[in-house]
């Protein structure tokens, strides 16, 4: 074990970059301390464009780069300098004999395949920016850590530059810098095997890697006892990780779970759309001509949960919404955008987070989720099931009228985002009963009918928001009383998976009480 006070300084560096933020003035601070700098192509051609004197590693190889760059550095001089155990006689011997020369610094970010994919390049395109050489080299230097440093993030340029400073590098840093290597090829790996198992439609592999980069590090988890970060993924998905905060405390893992919910919810509808949600579950979602009527009736859903919840809506965020939105307390609004006056009205409230998103996700396209188990992962596709008029099968004597269908539609939809099991009632496309998470779906009916009769006494109104209403189930009745609850409450229509033993109970229990009920086919758990 190498004494991590110890300090090793620097004689001689390879620098291969794509990424070349940062890396003049962090070679130059190298130059002047006197350290000798090898590099390759483009990254050579840059630092003596800046003025520095650079050693081209095919001067070192005696071999030239060949077949465009994709051989150049693997070659015995280049892994030999790196791998070097020059605590050992022996291999400071065959460096002697064979003429190859310490490495004592690797400065590598390979080729940019992440951001190649992103821009939806083409098959070949993909293929040729997978780096071989790099992650050989970068591998090479971390399993030898014990001598070499290894710089993979731009973002550890400083951590060499404050070591050259002390005289070199601590095995400590140098241990830190492998970590962080090794999360770096495991990460660039995982989204090669990522993108090769889209292109053969496996979405199950024999073996799966689930990688990220951490975007920021949290107070804590769900509570404080639990420590947490927010990672970003190898799939450029848009959402929560890709928005921009404009005002407000750092989010907690609570703020960002439930504001991954409320976009990834409101990203359903297509006119002007507002959902609140309070622990990842919607308490009222609603649409209208405009954000302000949609906002409005949302909050009519629940107005108690709403105190303290997520807003998010899918158009910019007008000022007349805005002003509305400020009059009860809300953690965290989220919007395409912001319209003139927002952030001013927003700024009155310190404590409410105004984030951004530039884009929503599209529903229809998803992606895996991973779930942690004990000793493993639940791996999954999302939920991005849709039914569409054409997928509603009616098993009972009456039609649901266009009405009833354009409420059943939006209230399917809402189930889907709503924790198992779901009972959700619409009417005139906006919530007007949720029950949510309940061991019986009984139960569920009772708690949405019982919300309503609650936000039905806040306005005044003898007569529960439910009335008059159709109910989603986001998967099917196993018996015919949660239907036959859902009746009593006023509902009129209902839409359900269907695919129970006791289907012809639960149709002719609809039946019996006028109800109009269509089967889609399609459930929508989420637990």
């Amino acid at each position: 074990m190498t004494s991590s006070d110890a300090r090793l300084p620097l004689k001689r560096a390879l620098i291969s970059v794509s990424d070349k933020e940062g890396l003049i003035p962090f070679a130059t601070r190298l130059s002047e301390a006197g350290v000798e700098l090898l590099s390759t192509g483009g990254t050579a051609k840059a630092l003596r464009e800046a003025g520095l004197d650079v050693r081209d590693v095919s001067d070192v190889t005696g071999f030239p780069e060949i077949m465009d760059g994709r051989v150049k550095t693997l070659h015995p001089k280049v892994h030999g300098g790196l791998l070097a155990d020059r605590s050992k006689s022996s291999h400071i011997e065959a460096m002697e004999e064979n003429g190859i020369e310490g490495i004592d610094l690797l400065v590598v970010n390979l080729y940019p395949f992440e951001a190649t994919l992103a821009r939806g390049a083409d098959y070949d395109e993909m293929v040729e920016n997978i780096d071989i050489g790099g992650p050989a080299m970068i591998r090479a230097a971390a399993k030898n850590h014990a001598h070499v440093a290894i710089v993979t993030d731009t973002e550890d340029y400083t951590v060499i530059t404050d070591a050259l400073a002390e005289g070199g590098t601590t095995f400590d840093d140098r241990k830190k810098l492998a970590a962080t290597a090794y999360a770096r090829t495991a990460a660039y790996d995982a989204a090669i095997s990522g993108w090769f198992q889209k292109e053969l439609g496996d979405l199950l592999p024999r073996r799966v890697v689930i990688a990220g980069t951490r975007l920021d590090e949290l107070r804590y988890g769900e509570n404080p006892h639990q420590p947490a970060a927010l990672y970003k993924g190898t799939e450029d998905r848009p959402g929560i990780t890709a928005t921009t905060q404009h005002q407000g405390k750092a989010l907690s893992y609570n703020n960002i779970n439930d504001a991954d919910a409320a976009v990834e919810l409101v990203s359903e509808f297509f006119p002007p759309a507002v959902a609140i949600i309070k622990h990842a579950n919607p308490c009222g979602v609603a649409s209208g001509d405009n954000l302000l009527e949609a906002y409005e009736r949302a909050l009519a859903c629940d107005p108690v949960s709403a105190f303290g919840g997520i807003v998010a809506v899918n158009r910019p965020l007008d000022a007349k919404t805005a002003e509305e939105i400020v009059k009860i307390f809300t953690e965290i609004v989220i919007a395409p955008a912001i319209e003139d006056g927002v952030a001013e009205i927003f700024a009155k409230k310190k404590n409410l987070r105004l984030l951004t998103t530039s884009e929503l996700p599209d529903p229809r396209m998803g992606h895996m989720r991973a779930r942690p188990v004990a000793g493993g992962f639940l791996y999954q596709f999302m939920d991005n099931g849709q039914v569409f008029p054409e997928d509603m099968k009616v098993v009972t004597k009456r039609t649901p009228s266009g009405e009833e269908k354009a409420d059943l539609l939006f209230a399917f939809k809402v189930a889907k985002h709503v924790k198992s099991n779901a009972i959700v009632y619409v009417k005139d496309g906006a919530t007007v009963g949720i029950g949510a998470g309940q061991m019986s779906r009984l139960d569920s009916t009772r708690i949405a009918v019982r919300k309503s009769q609650d936000a039905a006494e806040a306005m005044g109104l003898e007569t529960p928001l439910v009335s008059g209403s159709v109910v989603a189930s986001d998967a099917f009745f196993p018996f015919p009383d949660g239907l036959i609850s859902a009746a009593e409450a006023g509902a009129t229509a209902v839409i359900q998976p269907g695919g129970s033993i006791r289907d012809e109970e639960v149709i002719a229990a609809a039946d019996e009480r006028g109800l109009a009920m269509v089967f889609t086919g399609m459930r929508h758990f989420r637990h």
